[in-house]
């Protein structure tokens, strides 16, 4: 495997393509330019949002949660510690694990796992009975989301790929500005247990549509473990990366894992508006998600990260609901294009290995998930509600000068000041 070039240095020639020594199985054609390949990739990306829905549900549940089953917030921040650990192990486990067996029905079992699950909190007499089921929603999550990435090429002509790649991804900043919050939402009209239960139901049918509409996806190629160890080692670009995703995302959820006792106790906003809110914070959201999908990765990555290290730090410490409305609603844009910017630094990092080097960011941005979760809080249980922004926005900081001197900062051995990361072919 080639290493990624340092700025400034002479590109690298082309790493070979890392495959099993058994003879890959040829790709089936694209199901053609009629509306099945079409509804293949929705259907694909229909279960990206409701996995990543189902994981950060938890987020605008905790307080009733922690009510109900008798813990405090900081202790029901575990539903979303623990879903994003396993989720994290087992985005690149599965991917290697499921190497030989058709895509379509292990898609297929993880969405089942994914809505069992649901259903199974939904009526769970206690708190540790809710964190194995999220247990099982970590492992649908890491896996399904590895293996959804690079199927729309097995799904639509050639000169689509790009298009139906961002509706697969779509999901994710979707799920998370628009699942959660309308999860919220359900919840306070039909109670917590109501909100799991639809998001398991939402897993029936996306379950019944992949059933359907996805055609017979056998392997291509086989990823072993060593390849993922050796493309972090080697490649500069895709080792920056993880780390830029692990403090963007440990910073946001630090923070937005606790984002309703913030909202109610810092900025004094009554609780039954928070989930009008977060419906507010989902659309903003989505704009950014548009905002930030054409543009330059490593450059959107320093502006989200720094402006997000001020919107926090204000939110953690400025009263007033006006004030609290006006940084959630920023901080919804910001943050909207967090998601297609990690996955296209990746994709440029490693044009080669796109598989590895995705499966090695879905891991670490799950871990990072989890890894905010637990951090807040501990914050918010040892210190109180403004120490989880805090602390995220320390986080941010630091992700915006990890962007700066990896992949924008000049090389003092370049003329013109363009040997960067973000200028790799």
């Amino acid at each position: 495997m080639t290493a990624a070039a340092a700025p400034g240095d002479p590109a690298p020639a082309p790493a070979p393509a890392l495959e099993s020594p058994a003879a890959p199985v040829p790709p089936p054609a694209p199901t053609s330019e009629s509306w099945k390949g079409w509804a293949a990739v929705c259907a694909v990306a229909l279960g990206i949002f409701c996995l990543i829905t189902s994981e950060l549900l938890p987020v605008g549940l905790l307080t009733p949660v922690g009510a109900d089953l008798g813990v405090s917030d900081g202790t029901a921040g575990l539903m979303v510690t623990v879903p994003g650990l396993v989720a994290g192990f087992c985005a690149p486990l599965v991917t290697v694990g499921a190497g030989r067996l058709d895509r379509r029905y292990v898609l297929c079992v993880l969405i089942a796992l994914m809505a069992v699950a649901n259903l199974a909190a939904a009526v769970a007499p206690n708190f540790a009975v809710v964190l194995v089921a999220r247990l099982l929603v970590g492992v649908s999550v890491g896996g399904f989301w590895a293996i959804a990435g690079g199927l729309a090429v097995r799904l639509v002509p050639e000169r689509h790929v790009g298009r139906a790649t961002a509706l697969v991804f779509g999901g994710v900043p979707t799920a998370s500005v628009l699942g959660v919050p309308a999860g919220t939402l359900l919840g306070e009209f039909g109670g917590w247990r109501t909100a799991f239960a639809a998001v398991g139901v939402l897993g029936v049918v996306t379950l019944t549509a992949l059933l359907l509409l996805l055609p017979p996806l056998p392997p291509t190629r086989r990823i072993t473990f060593p390849e993922l160890p050796a493309l972090l080692r080697e490649n500069r670009a895709v080792r920056a990366g993880v780390i830029v995703t692990f403090l963007v995302v440990t910073g946001q959820f630090a923070a937005y894992t606790f984002v309703r006792p913030i909202l109610q106790d810092v900025s004094g906003i009554d609780a039954g508006y928070v989930s009008t809110l977060l419906l507010g914070y989902g659309v903003a959201g989505v704009v950014g998600n548009f905002l930030a999908g054409a543009r330059d990765a490593y450059r959107t990555l320093f502006l989200i990260s720094a402006f997000l290290t001020v919107i926090l730090a204000l939110i953690a410490v400025l009263p007033g609901a006006v004030a609290g409305t006006t940084l959630l609603l920023a901080w919804g844009l910001v943050y909207g294009g967090v998601s297609v910017s990690v996955q296209s630094w990746m994709i440029k990092a490693a044009p080669n290995a796109a598989e590895a080097a995705s499966s090695l960011m879905v891991a670490m941005f799950n871990f990072a998930i989890a890894a905010g979760a637990l951090f807040g809080g501990l914050a918010v249980d040892g210190l109180s509600a403004p120490a989880a922004p805090l602390g995220g926005a320390a986080l941010m900081l630091l992700a915006a000068v990890t962007v700066w001197v990896t992949a924008l900062r000049p090389r003092p051995d370049t003329a013109d000041g363009s040997g960067q990361i973000g200028h790799l072919a």
